[in-house]
């Protein structure tokens, strides 16, 4: 199955801008601010179609020896004029702009507000890079139609059809020869346009192209550097961007000759129309400040629709851009709330279940990740799943948080299915912590409360304590408030672990699920993490966490009660440490390889 949004799986871009009818439900809250830029721009193009008749007066009745103690009335009128268009005109620039500004605002929250609801199959299949080129390329077009070139793309037409009358107006024997050229620049720009619609969303396809490399290289720095791959990466950059560029030249390169065309064949007939013009001056049949009127008019005609040309250009990317927009928008996630989701019982009591559950990866449907597992566990019970890499331990923990479905079987939480249940009520009841804990740029606070936003700074604090982190946090810069960097690149791996426990804490949920959450420690923040979580399994209550531990490392399982042993999909064994090395079989096995490796002598006895 290809990426929803690869090269293969692209729809072709259509031949008309009803993807821009989709940006209508973000238009209609702001329909009186729309009005407003209406009122304004008609306002402001009304006064520029009255200019021209302004200047005819002038010439005809101003520059007369009989009328000369009366011209300075008309320079008057023509300097308010302008004064009022400056004035609609402004207040339309600062109307549509807060439109632009707002619209574009909205889509951004609305398109990140349904990427966070996506299911994690959307980001295995998916690169980060392409969704964030959507996310701020594609808006940012979104912004420029919505924002001035809708605006003076109404402003230019309102001109051509202005034009167009006032000409007729003036002389409709020029106004006709006018009509000569208009059907064939009416041709040109919508079949010339098509063509700059198709570049523009190619375009935009190689700049999240480049954009999804970048992240990728840029998220992965220390490994690219620690291989030495920057010459390899800048070379494959590179070859993106020129491949960007070129794509980019060749809509720019059709936008520049449909601009050159449509100027040409108008200024042509215009230049023709004024030539008569000109004769029928000379022969009186209309005076100087009709014609001068009627060349202004012409003149406005022939820069609104090379205005026209230009804008069409804008709106076919911005129509492309929303397209991509859309067909994120359009992307169902794959787990969703039931119409009518079953309620967890208060409190939560964390016990699991599960029943023949069969589970196939979307991206590798042939391969049973889980191949009908079940497992009861009581709560404030502790399981340790144990096993080789691929075992599916790890795809138990991805189907008790419902990140996906299994593809048979049943999964229950206190009773009840959780496929029955709101994905983010039953997330709400499960804390998690993982080998590799994930750390945001915001401050020490602000990562732990990521657990529970509303927690107290007395239970943040509690948190940290128990967590064995406030030993270090106090010893940073800031205490809780230092900033950590992206990634926490400024802690070391056991300090975000405990972080990361800190969090887990706070949240305070009955289940909680640890995925080798100490297996790449050295032996001092081991036993500091080990402390912390010890404190996490136990629960605020005192009556212990129901915990389902995920290890590589048998000896931090020992002493736990209930091990299970999980192969291929399966489980094939269950007991204590000593009844399985007693019954033989993987765990003996894996025992052996560790113990044996840990004592640095492979003659030593299973223990």
């Amino acid at each position: 199955m290809p990426p929803p949004f690869s090269t293969e799986s692209r729809r072709p871009a259509s031949r008309n801008l009803r993807p821009l009818a989709a940006l209508a439900p973000f238009l209609i809250p702001h329909r009186w601010a729309i009005v407003a830029a209406l009122v304004a721009l008609a306002l402001a193009s009304g006064a520029t179609l009255v200019l021209p008749t302004a200047v005819r007066l002038v010439i005809d009745r101003g520059f007369s020896t009989a009328t000369a103690g009366n011209i300075g009335p008309y320079f008057l009128g023509l300097l308010g004029v302008t004064g009022f268009i400056g004035m609609a005109s402004a207040a339309r620039y600062y109307v549509v702009t807060w439109i632009g500004e707002r619209v574009v605002a909205d889509v951004r929250t609305r398109v990140y507000s349904h990427i966070l609801s996506l299911s994690p199959a959307f980001f295995e299949t998916t690169r980060t890079g392409e969704v964030l080129s959507r996310l701020t390329a594609d808006t940012t077009l979104v912004q420029t139609v919505v924002g001035s070139s809708a605006s003076f793309a109404l402003r230019s037409l309102v001109m051509v059809l202005g034009a167009l009358v006032m000409m007729a107006v003036t002389s409709l024997k020029l106004t006709g020869l006018t009509f000569v050229g208009v059907p064939a620049v009416l041709v040109l720009v919508i079949l010339m346009g098509r063509r700059v619609r198709g570049l523009s969303r190619l375009s935009q396809d190689r700049i999240a192209e480049t954009s999804a490399l970048a992240g990728e290289t840029i998220g992965a720095m220390q490994t690219v550097q620690a291989y030495t791959h920057e010459e390899a990466d800048r070379r494959h950059f590179g070859a993106a961007v020129e491949e960007s560029f070129h794509v980019g030249i060749r809509r720019t390169r059709m936008r520049a000759w449909m601009t050159a065309v449509v100027f040409m064949v108008v200024g042509a007939c215009i230049v023709g129309v004024l030539w008569i013009g000109a004769l029928d001056v000379l022969a009186m049949r209309m005076t100087g400040g009709q014609l001068s009127q009627f060349i202004i008019y012409a003149v406005l005609l022939v820069s609104s629709v090379g205005a026209l040309s230009e804008l069409w250009g804008e709106v076919q990317r911005a129509a492309g851009a929303t397209e991509r927009l859309l067909e994120i928008l359009s992307t169902e996630p794959d787990i969703r709330a039931p119409a009518k989701p079953v309620s967890l019982p208060t409190p939560a009591q964390g016990r699991i279940a599960f029943d023949a559950v069969r589970f196939h990866y979307p991206t590798r449907p042939d391969h049973a990740a889980l191949a009908g597992v079940s497992l009861q566990i009581a709560p404030g019970e502790a399981v340790a799943l144990v096993g080789p890499s691929g075992a599916g331990k790890s795809t138990m923990f991805q189907l008790l948080l419902r990140f996906f479905d299994p593809t048979a079987g049943v999964i229950r939480f206190d009773g009840i299915d959780i496929a029955q249940l709101d994905p983010v009520a039953l997330r709400s009841q499960i804390a998690v912590v993982s080998q590799d804990p994930v750390i945001f740029a915001g401050s020490v606070a602000d990562n732990i409360r990521y657990g529970r936003p509303d927690a107290s700074d007395a239970e943040l604090h509690a948190a940290a304590s128990a967590a064995a982190a406030d030993e270090f946090i106090e010893r940073l810069p800031d205490g809780f408030g230092t900033l950590l960097g992206e990634r926490g690149v400024t802690l070391s791996g056991g300090q975000r672990q405990r972080i990361a426990i800190a969090r887990a804490i706070l949240r305070d949920a009955p289940l909680l699920l640890l995925d080798e959450a100490t297996s790449a420690l050295d032996a001092e923040n081991e036993r500091l993490v080990q402390q912390g979580l010890n404190n996490l399994m136990a629960g605020n209550s005192g009556r212990g966490r129901t915990t389902l531990v995920v290890v590589h490392r048998l000896a931090t399982v020992q002493r736990l009660k209930r091990i299970v042993v999980m192969d291929q999909g399966r489980i094939v064994a269950e007991g204590n440490h000593s009844q399985l090395i007693a019954a033989g079989g993987l765990y003996a096995r894996l025992a052996a390889l560790q113990f044996n490796d840990l004592h640095g002598d492979t003659r030593v006895a299973l223990p």
